[in-house]
């Protein structure tokens, strides 16, 4: 495999993947939208390597990956739509629609496509795994609209309602809450369906929550590391949902890239899912007092003003071991992560403080609920 396609190539996890395919010796090139408000001005951002070759276009045309796939050898799928806006069709136009459209296309041209890599999420696995010391694992559904309003935040045991107590979520059960983890399971089944079907290897990686420089803060819905610095940076204190204790698996997308590669390259992941996380349980408060830290601002603690967004997972991480028995370790930090983002972000020129906005955008959707 020598020449390799990335769609979304222009993004924050796709552009170190594609730095990562060219100094290991791969022709690149990639099919991107360059869709606001993650991009402007519809140009590929000055961070996109000028070895690579760039196609603009959409993975919901089949025009556009008719094009992209012409003497492709294997493809990294990482152009997805993940928001918590509630435009619920577009999470399944963009991330169902786009991945059917890839096998389809690789199937009416017979394109000799011997590998695909895509993007899975941590997502899948909603509330994910827990114990209960009455009833044994558990797999608890979302917290009801009436639990969180009472500002009883913590998981129950659908059997007893006893509480329960979060243990790492491996491979072997995906549980989605959500239109975007709906929309990354379906694109697993389509993945390993067609993919035995016409013998098109393909793996499903679910990235945990991945950070790192080239994030898009003006894209401010979620994501900790880009809303508590814009927040820090603008002389504010971190505003955090719920009591902050929640459970967070945060990945260096340094470690995300290598993982991909991996994926690529070592036959026993064909046909498999697995978890890309940070082997490290990080509370939000946690990472709230990392980010303060580093801005220069220890003494700035977080805001708490009881409000919760409306299907959030309270706890989640990953059991990364399934990838490590394939010599795959997470070698990034919290620390690192946090360090090379706020390098980059303070470098660009119009970074400011777009969380506010989003948070208030959220409240009128309810999206944000509870508080007072």
């Amino acid at each position: 495999m020598k020449h390799i396609l990335v769609t979304g190539g222009a993004g924050f996890i796709g552009s170190h993947t594609v730095d990562l395919l060219l100094s290991s010796g791969y022709e690149v090139r990639v099919l991107d939208n360059l869709s606001p408000p993650v991009h402007r001005n519809g140009q590929p951002p000055d961070y996109f390597s000028g070895q690579a070759e760039f196609m603009f276009g959409d993975v919901r045309e089949k025009a556009d990956w008719e094009r992209a796939l012409e003497n492709i050898d294997a493809v990294f799928h990482l152009a997805a739509y993940q928001d918590y806006l509630p435009d619920f069709s577009k999470f399944f136009h963009v991330n169902t629609v786009g991945m059917a459209m890839l096998y389809e296309v690789i199937v009416e041209h017979g394109f000799p496509i011997q590998k695909v890599v895509f993007a899975s999420s941590q997502a899948a696995y909603g509330e994910g795994k827990y114990s209960c010391s009455e009833d044994g694992t558990q797999y608890p559904p979302p917290r009801s609209t009436e639990q969180l309003e009472r500002q009883d935040w913590e998981p129950r045991c659908p059997q007893c309602s006893a509480p329960l107590e979060m243990v790492e979520s491996d491979e072997a059960r995906v549980n989605p809450h959500n239109s975007y983890a709906i929309s990354k399971h379906t694109q697993e089944m389509i993945a390993f369906v067609l993919g035995r079907r016409y013998e098109v290897p393909s793996v499903a990686l679910r990235y945990s929550i991945v950070q790192g420089a080239r994030q898009s803060f003006r894209n401010a819905y979620s994501g900790a590391l880009r809303i508590f610095a814009m927040q820090l940076l603008a002389a504010e204190r971190p505003t955090v949902y719920e009591d902050g204790e929640q459970i967070r698996d945060y990945v260096y997308v340094g470690d995300v890239a290598r993982a991909n590669l991996l994926a690529l390259e070592d036959a026993r992941a064909d046909f498999r899912a697995f978890n890309v996380g940070g082997g490290r349980r990080v509370t939000v408060n946690q990472f709230a007092r990392i980010m303060a830290k580093a801005c220069g601002r220890p003494e700035a603690t977080p805001i708490f003003r009881s409000e919760y967004r409306f299907g959030d997972t309270r706890h989640i991480s990953s059991d990364i071991g399934q990838l490590g028995e394939l010599g795959w370790q997470p070698l990034g930090s919290v620390e690192r992560s946090v360090a090379e983002y706020l390098e980059w972000a303070q470098q660009q020129d119009d970074f400011g403080d777009y969380a506010t906005q989003a948070r208030d955008n959220m409240r009128q959707l309810g999206t944000v609920r509870g508080g007072g």
